[in-house]
């Protein structure tokens, strides 16, 4: 069984106090900005899994963690820690600029 490279990131973003509905938008647009980036980098056919899991944690600030595993076959050449790191990055640009978006209309 071949035996692929992976890679694993964990991030706290520290969050305002947000709707239910706006807890969810934040945790989508942060996984589809991470699934677009390594799609942007790598083929369909690159990638063997790719999981991106959001967690709310609620306790003396609202946190969102963000994890990402990326497993790529043996025979591709990137970067996975890289590749998960500007995706990480990617999405917390984009959660901070809606972030910003919301608290502007508030």
């Amino acid at each position: 069984m071949d035996e692929g490279a992976s890679g694993r990131k964990v991030i706290h973003i520290g969050l305002p106090k947000l709707s239910e509905e706006q807890l969810i938008e934040i945790g989508e647009l942060a996984q589809e900005t991470i699934i677009k980036h390594v799609f942007d980098v790598l083929n369909r056919s690159e990638v063997k899994d790719i999981e991106v899991t959001m967690r709310i944690n609620r306790e003396e600030t609202l946190d969102l963690e963000i994890e990402v595993y990326l497993e790529v076959p043996i025979f591709v050449k990137v970067d996975v820690d890289g590749l998960i790191d500007e995706a990480v990055e990617k999405a917390y640009e984009a959660v901070e600029r809606r972030l910003r978006e919301i608290a502007g209309k508030g």
